[in-house]
């Protein structure tokens, strides 16, 4: 079982680099070529900028999944080691979204909690 969790972990962080990859190269940068993009805080860019971090967003959670499945191939999964997952996945995807929003996307806010709130009960 040990065996197929793992392969299963692989197989989760991989399509999570080919998601970002492919959709970075195939999708986003087709779909900001088009002159149509919903105008948000004064222009296009920022919906740009909202959309690539929401699409590599998916890729992070995707990542923070497969540490999960590794922990669970090792029966290490405990209440700090879970924690600890959610509290990394949720403050790179917090940092993310603060540095690519620059602060103007308040997703990061959020993030940022549920990290830190993940943190702490990991280590307390």
């Amino acid at each position: 079982m040990e065996t197929l969790l793992y392969i299963a972990a692989f197989f989760t962080f991989a399509i999570g680099v080919i998601h970002s990859v492919l959709g970075e190269r195939y999708l986003l940068s087709r779909l900001f070529r088009q002159t149509d993009l919903p105008v948000l805080f004064g222009g296009t860019e920022f919906t740009a900028l909202t959309l690539r971090f929401a699409w590599h967003l998916t890729t992070i959670a995707w990542w923070g999944f497969a540490a999960i499945l590794v922990l669970l191939a090792e029966r290490a999964l405990s209440f700090q080691a879970l924690s600890m997952v959610v509290a990394i996945t949720f403050m790179v995807s917090g940092a993310i979204a603060l540095l690519a929003s620059k602060g103007r996307h308040y997703s990061w806010l959020v993030f940022l909690f549920v990290g830190g709130a993940s943190l702490y009960a990991a280590v307390v």
